[in-house]
């Protein structure tokens, strides 16, 4: 069995047997049934759960006269991720805000979560950025629907009908493209970042590994913002009045 952080080994312990017995039915064979519940998936899970209870802190304090710091905080997150989509997106972006936001703020915890001793961070497996990247491409996808119907479909045709046969591959590929681009960015960065940081905590535990826990953490808002942009000029490029 792999070796389970200790908030994985509770979740199995409390949950363990039911999901096993649920993936079985549905006749998914586990590697190790005994412990269903992987690290990445336990720390995807404290995450969510953080961000709610933030989420429910900052609803029941919200306040016009006197605001408080979280509240001062999660209102700039809001703004800077608005005011960017409105100047890529332009009109009517105010809709995707909350995506994008709800997407920044889990790959930004789901970095910072390895920097606490216990615990590692989900995105530097790349299952992690994998789930966000299909996430980000069907909501893209979805929209670009939803703001032209079937013409949407005229996208991946070109400008010129005669290039149609050309280019309707081209298009998908670079489509799908974006996917293992997002993936590969956010997984490559997280694990390079864990691996260094590891290595010198074990060759020097006092002093300069302090120094790789900034430049972590630098990474992993540096990492969450660029996911977020590239997601947004995406989601640009579907709605765009173009098509």
């Amino acid at each position: 069995m792999l070796e389970q952080l200790w908030f994985t080994a509770i979740l199995n312990r409390l949950f363990g047997t039911a999901i096993a017995g649920l993936l079985e039915s549905l006749h998914i064979r586990l590697k190790h049934p005994e412990a269903p519940i992987s690290n990445s998936a336990a720390m995807e899970i404290l995450v969510c759960l953080f961000l709610i209870i933030v989420f429910l802190a900052v609803r029941a304090r919200l306040s016009v006269d006197r605001p408080g710091a979280l509240q001062h905080t999660f209102e700039l997150v809001h703004g800077f991720i608005e005011q960017q989509s409105h100047e890529i997106i332009g009109p009517h972006s105010e809709a995707h805000t909350p995506f994008l936001v709800t997407l920044a703020l889990f790959i930004l915890f789901c970095n910072l979560i390895g920097v606490i001793p216990g615990f590692e961070s989900p995105t530097a497996l790349p299952i992690v950025p994998l789930g966000c990247a299909i996430v980000a491409f069907f909501y893209y996808q979805a929209q670009g629907f939803k703001h032209a119907g079937v013409k949407y479909l005229a996208h991946f045709a070109g400008p010129m009908p005669a290039l149609a046969p050309l280019m309707i591959p081209i298009e998908l590929i670079s489509h799908l493209a974006r996917v293992l681009s997002l993936t590969i960015r956010l997984f490559a960065n997280m694990f390079a970042g864990d691996m260094v940081t590891l290595v010198f905590f074990s060759l020097v535990p006092v002093g300069i590994p302090i120094l790789f826990l900034g430049l972590h953490i630098g990474v992993s808002f540096l990492q969450t913002y660029i996911f977020v942009l590239l997601t947004t000029v995406y989601l640009a490029g579907a709605v765009a009045e173009e098509h």
